[in-house]
């Protein structure tokens, strides 16, 4: 196919209730949406790059700008496109993995809704509703904590992974676990801890937990090996991992047991995958990391997380944990599940006219606009 045109927005979306994790406070969400219009119809991508630079170097603004005047203006170029070849076209821009995968996540959207396929289909999905986990922020209180993870305990869901932070850890974590005996549970760190503290993560090795989510700085790969021979908790990795490269010399290095995988932050679901078949070779289990997705960048998530490697629950939350509605039908948790979509490409239909009341910036560049950007 030949790509025509695209078209940007921003949206503004409220969360059901502040997000707290060791980089801040989130309340709403300014999402950038990529539409892209080619000669066999349109796909939706939805950048996870979120407003400020704080959990990656990336960020809506940035993500924008790199989309109309760097990534974009390469794919109309070509005389014919595909979502395979998208990558390889970007290649000479550095970095930008999360405008990337947006672009790349648009185009395999209108590809496959071309051809009848749905992604689930397209990445072999061998399960038609995947295990939910739910992600808990840092909290006030325990009290207020255990109130919480009660109600998604309530609710249905699979796993549940508590934020961590210096200060708010092993206290929370034994509560929790006090509380709910049973529940399969794991915790992020998202990077707030240095090597220094193993002794006191340690700690958490009592509450048989199933990971523990990136505790040190993404570059210190080799700290992260250092760090697994004092915890027997095993260490997954998240931020660490930008691609099937980093995945690769990370289990080499002995520096996590599990991966997080979030196609955002790889650079596309294509890479994700490959990030996927290399952990089945190596016996590393995945699972499916989120970034507070809309019905979007859900439905190919869940989709993705229908791959066989995919053997703990994931960060697959039904729409309404953070959002009052959402931009597609809602994704609804049964039995602690949700279904994989099963029409054409994304497989879910975007509300327009909610869609328009949200939005707060929007631009259609036609190709011949996105090519002079080259010129």
């Amino acid at each position: 196919m030949r790509l025509q045109g695209a078209e940007l927005r921003r949206i503004r979306m409220s969360l059901v209730a502040p997000f707290e994790t060791s980089f801040g406070v989130q309340t709403e969400r300014d999402i950038l949406l990529v539409k892209v219009i080619t000669s066999d119809g349109e796909g939706w991508g939805e950048c996870v790059a979120g407003e400020e630079p704080t959990y990656s170097s990336e960020y809506v603004e940035g993500a924008q700008h790199v989309m109309l005047h760097h990534l974009l203006p390469r794919l109309v170029a070509q005389p014919e496109l595909a979502a395979t070849d998208v990558a390889s076209l970007l290649h000479p821009v550095h970095g930008h993995w999360m405008a990337k995968a947006a672009i790349e996540m648009a185009v395999l959207d209108a590809e496959l809704r071309a051809k009848g396929e749905s992604f689930g289909r397209y990445f072999g999905a061998v399960r038609p509703m995947v295990d939910c986990g739910v992600s808990v922020g840092i909290h006030r209180s325990i009290p207020d904590l255990l109130a919480t993870v009660g109600a998604y305990v309530e609710q249905g869901y699979r796993r549940i992974k508590l934020k961590i932070k210096p200060g708010w850890d092993v206290d929370p974590v034994r509560a929790v676990r006090e509380r709910f005996p049973q529940i399969p549970l794991q915790v992020d760190a998202n990077t707030a801890y240095t090597v220094s503290d193993g002794p006191h993560l340690a700690r958490l090795d009592e509450f048989d937990l199933l990971l523990i989510e990136q505790p040190l700085p993404e570059e210190q790969v080799l700290a992260h090996a250092q760090l697994a021979l004092v915890v027997r908790t095993p260490i997954c990795l998240d931020e660490s991992i930008t691609s099937v490269q980093t995945a690769s010399d990370a289990i080499e290095l002995g520096a996590c047991r599990i991966i997080n995988v979030k196609p955002g932050r790889v650079g596309g679901y294509l890479e994700a995958r490959r990030i996927h078949d290399l952990c089945t070779e190596r016996g590393v289990p995945v699972w499916m990391g989120g970034m507070l997705e809309t019905g979007l960048g859900r439905a190919a998530n869940v989709a993705m997380a229908a791959m066989p490697n995919f053997t703990l629950p994931g960060d697959t939350s039904a729409s309404d944990r953070y959002y009052h509605r959402d931009i597609t039908e809602p994704f609804v948790l049964h039995d602690g599940r949700l279904k994989v979509p099963e029409g054409p490409g994304l497989g879910v239909t975007v509300d327009m006219d909610y869609l328009d009341s949200i939005t707060s910036w929007r631009e259609v560049v036609p190709a011949d606009r996105l090519g002079a950007a080259l010129r």
